[in-house]
């Protein structure tokens, strides 16, 4: 309504108020107090990549003729699935003038962009850049919008917003996306995606660009647009030579994105693509964007377009176009890339245009997959590697990362979606993934048809619309399912394996004082955030968690584990006098009680004073293996800032055979002192940490076979694994499986979890294997993303039970003489011949039932993705008596009689 007429009846209202009685006063909405205040503009992406500004912001408007007090009233923010009080509070003070507007500074993302003119008011409150509920309060105390509307004067709720006026507003792109929702007019029909638009430039302190404006009496005319094709359009560099001006093209539709929040389409020049290129160097393909709630496009048809051609983030464009039916279009045809084009600028010539990919592509970055619908592929057969778990740090690893670049290239999914945060897209199945086609990392995966090639933050293969689901017609691949369905074949009499179980606790964040949480799309609590206890919220979420690691460990085949990750109970100090032991005392029962069969090693007596709250564990079959005394910790100070190592002796029952196996958790590598070496933060840390780990090792045990194992947090060939194996150790799973892998961060594949073996030790060693059951796994399958999006990931089964992959190792035990058998042996005895395959043993190599049976000349056993070695055990030599240089050199010619080769699954 106008601004007089709201006034008047504003007015009216309070005259009327007041003559009545104290209940029927109660029953007026707060929402049609007095004051006039409205919230005119959000701007809550300050100081991310691209952003014009370095804060967020607030704007209030007062639409009225009379200057209005905002003391006693306050800006209030609650984030968009919250169900409780406002998390962020900012009381007002000072006055609105006529008219006038009031602009309160809020917090940052970062460093990106301008600062703010004056603000009216400063406050640390940084609401989301995509969803959340943001409200004009007349109080100054944190409330609950949902339950005490009468408090609210205004309120904008955005993306994903549980309690907005009316629908959601859309706050259009992502925090690198410039803009703001500001208010169209300044009439407020309480419904926010009617009275806010997303404003592509923010407008601090003044009358919004959304806002309808006085029609120039004398107007300009138009240029007339220039007829161009779509190359002339692109031109041949990175932007077009035609920024800003209005252009006409023709041209067939081959994609259209009606839905996800593309709001476009693209076009390409009739009879171009194919194998002829007649404007090399320029692209024949461009998009049109339409904006919201424009008329799809068809793909195929036929269409002239008249545009603005710009740039969008590095995306050439056609913008505000008028559309027009064309005929006798050519059709539109595929460019079949034979490579991956390298540089950016060979990527240039194809930007926007459809094009085939041809030959091999590899899955080497799922994370995204749950939040944008994203892979990232790896041209060739395999998928990108950490250069630091293959070569060392410096310039070799510099030169090893530029190729990987050039390698890489992310499948989108045609649309623009977050489905962490973005309620329509919660409730949309998440592109390409399910149990059928998990997209692991290292999985293979072929076009079948054409994509478009486009620049959106990234270098991207588009699908021609927008995929819902994992069944969707426009899924552009096929896939492999390359789980690991048996553990790999290590041979040996017994089994030891190193297992980081990502944070088990059996005390929940729901017991906590003050514990946040981190909820599923309907707002359920899952898992614990920024408290003491790291692992589930709830008890149900803990079931979850534990089933599946109770599978994986059940599922090894291993007679020892050594456990990273597992809750010291003792260190919760708000449940002080609890068992050290028992979170690990109530893990075994639940292995036990799925038909296992554990003990653990109980705590040292001595401990250090101050540990942290996740630490290191062993459990053990005892029908195999018995504790050769107690349990010893390195008390000193190079892990003050870690997990302090843990020693355990074991003996094999009935044999002679008895081993130290030491566990570690190292520094992790997401804090700490940058030593600029490429090697993650904390380095230095984890440096004195292998040294003060080996000396002890060295000194304690030096007469003894040892094992080192465990999450070192430090790649295969950098400085602490290389001072480790300085100190005489040699990692096994390397040694026998060259490419295995535990873990995946940022699109790249490499081992942190190792084994490592004395001289002693590695005599004792049959063969070692990584069980690749979850750092391939997209994070939407484990326990904690369950419910975060309409399709229901979860199973109960091993993979995805942890992020971190089990590192195995086969350990040869010697039994006890029998004094029955005074003989030395005979040569011919296959029990004195250790290291060669027999029938119906355990050993490497042997075909057992519902084991891996590589076919001749083939892979090597046990299941998997990468490319690598066959175990050396499986050669039917034993690698111990030969010593270090001989098993070396067989492992390094069985490498590359495998080299390319996939192992069998």
């Amino acid at each position: 309504m106008p601004t007089s007429l709201r006034t008047a009846v504003r007015n009216f209202i309070l005259v009327i108020a007041t003559a009545l009685a104290a209940t029927l006063m109660t029953q007026l909405p707060a929402a049609a107090v007095s004051d006039g205040v409205i919230i005119n503009e959000l701007y809550a992406r300050g100081g991310s990549a691209n952003q014009p500004y370095t804060n967020k912001f607030v704007e209030l408007h007062n639409p009225t003729g009379t200057a209005i007090d905002l003391n006693g009233m306050s800006i209030q923010y609650r984030s968009a699935t919250g169900t409780g009080n406002a998390s962020g509070v900012v009381a007002l003070t000072g006055t609105i003038e006529p008219g006038g507007y009031y602009v309160i500074q809020l917090g940052s993302n970062g460093t990106t962009g301008a600062p703010l003119p004056e603000p009216d008011q400063t406050s640390g409150v940084n609401p989301s850049g995509t969803t959340g509920t943001v409200f004009l309060a007349s109080t100054t105390t944190a409330i609950n919008p949902a339950t005490q509307p009468e408090l609210v004067v205004d309120k904008l709720g955005y993306g994903g917003s549980n309690s907005p006026e009316g629908t959601a507003a859309t706050y259009t792109g992502s925090n690198s996306t410039p803009g703001s929702l500001g208010r169209t007019t300044a009439v407020d029909t309480d419904d926010n995606a009617t009275d806010f638009t997303f404003l592509e430039t923010p407008t601090p302190g003044a009358a919004n660009t959304g806002t309808t404006p006085d029609p120039d009496p004398d107007p300009e005319p138009e240029p007339d647009p220039t007829v161009v094709s779509i190359a002339e359009i692109q031109g041949a560099g990175a932007e077009t030579p035609m920024n800003g001006q209005r252009v006409t093209t023709i041209g067939v539709v081959t994609a259209s994105y009606p839905t996800g929040g593309f709001n476009g389409f693209y076009l390409q020049t009739p009879g171009s693509g194919g194998v002829e290129d007649s404007t090399p160097g320029a692209s024949d393909g461009i998009f049109v964007y339409l904006g919201s709630g424009a008329e799809p496009a068809t793909v195929g048809a036929c269409l002239t377009v008249t545009g603005t051609a710009g740039e969008y983030y590095g995306l050439t464009q056609l913008s505000s176009p008028t559309i027009a039916p064309a005929s006798d279009c050519a059709p539109a045809k595929a460019v079949e890339l034979e490579t991956l084009p390298a540089t950016d600028a060979e990527k240039e010539q194809y930007e926007g245009m459809l094009v085939h990919p041809i030959g091999s592509y590899t899955i080497t970055n799922n994370y995204q997959l749950s939040q944008y619908g994203q892979i990232g592929l790896a041209y060739g057969d395999q998928p990108l590697y950490q250069a630091t778990d293959v070569v060392a740090p410096g310039p070799e690893a510099a030169a090893y990362e530029a190729a990987n670049l050039a390698k890489y290239i992310t499948l989108d999914d045609g649309s623009s979606w977050n489905y962490l945060t973005n309620q329509t897209a919660q409730s949309t199945p998440l592109p390409y993934l399910s149990q059928e086609t998990p997209m692991r990392t290292g999985s293979q995966v072929t076009f079948v048809s054409p994509v478009i090639l486009d620049y959106r933050f990234q270098w991207n293969y588009q699908p021609v619309g927008q995929v819902v689901g994992s069944d969707d017609v426009d899924i552009p691949i096929t896939s492999e399912n390359d789980r690991e369905a048996t553990v790999p074949s290590v041979g040996g009499d017994l089994q030891m394996a190193a297992f980081n179980v990502l944070n088990y606790f059996t005390d929940l964040g729901q017991d906590e004082a003050g514990c946040r949480s981190y909820d599923d799309r309907e707002g359920n609590p899952v898992g614990a955030r920024d408290c003491q206890v790291r692992g589930a919220y709830t008890p149900e979420a803990f079931a979850d968690q534990q089933a599946k690691i109770v599978n994986a460990i059940n599922s090894s085949g291993a007679e020892i584990v050594a456990l990273m990750e597992v809750e010291n109970s003792a260190g919760i100090t708000y449940l002080p006098g609890q068992d050290r032991d028992k979170a690990l005392a109530e893990l075994v029962a639940a292995l036990n009680a799925a038909g296992g069969n554990w003990a653990y090693a109980p705590s040292p007596v001595v401990l250090p004073p101050n540990e942290d709250v996740i630490r290191t564990a062993f459990i053990y079959n005892p029908d195999v293996v018995s504790l050769d005394g107690p349990s010893e910790i390195l008390l000193d100070g190079a892990f003050a800032n870690a997990r302090y190592p843990l020693a355990q002796k074991f003996t094999v029952n009935d044999s002679t055979t008895s081993f130290v196996a030491i566990a570690n958790h190292f520094k992790s590598k997401g804090s700490g002192e940058d030593d600029g070496t490429g090697q993650g933060l904390a380095n230095p840390s984890r440096e004195a940490q292998a040294t003060a780990l080996t000396t002890w090792a060295n000194t304690a045990y030096a007469d003894e076979a040892v094992f080192l194992l465990g999450d070192f947090n430090a790649y295969s060939k950098e400085t602490p694994v290389q001072i480790i194996e300085g100190a005489g150790y040699t990692g096994v799973e390397k040694l026998f499986e060259p490419t295995s892998a535990t873990y995946q961060f940022s699109g790249r594949l490499g081992s942190l979890d190792h084994i490592f073996a004395n001289a002693k030790a590695l005599e004792l060693v049959t063969g070692a294997a990584v069980w690749d059951i979850n750092g391939d796994e997209s994070v939407a399958m484990q326990y904690s993303r369950r419910n975060y999006n309409i399709t229901d990931f979860y199973t109960t089964s091993p993979f995805a039970s942890s992020d971190h992959d089990p590192a195995i190792a086969g350990i040869r035990a010697t039994p006890e003489p029998d004094p029955a058998d005074p003989g030395d042996g005979d040569p011919g005895d296959d029990d004195q011949q250790p290291g060669v395959s027999q029938p119906g043993s355990n050993q490497a190599g042997t075909d057992q039932p519902g084991g891996s049976h590589p076919p001749a000349g083939g892979p090597k056993p046990g299941g998997g993705k990468k490319p690598g070695a066959p175990a050396l055990a499986a050669t039917g030599v034993d690698a111990a008596p030969m010593g270090l240089l001989s098993a070396l050199l067989i492992t390094a010619g069985a490498a590359a009689v495998a080299a390319g080769r996939r192992r069998a699954s």
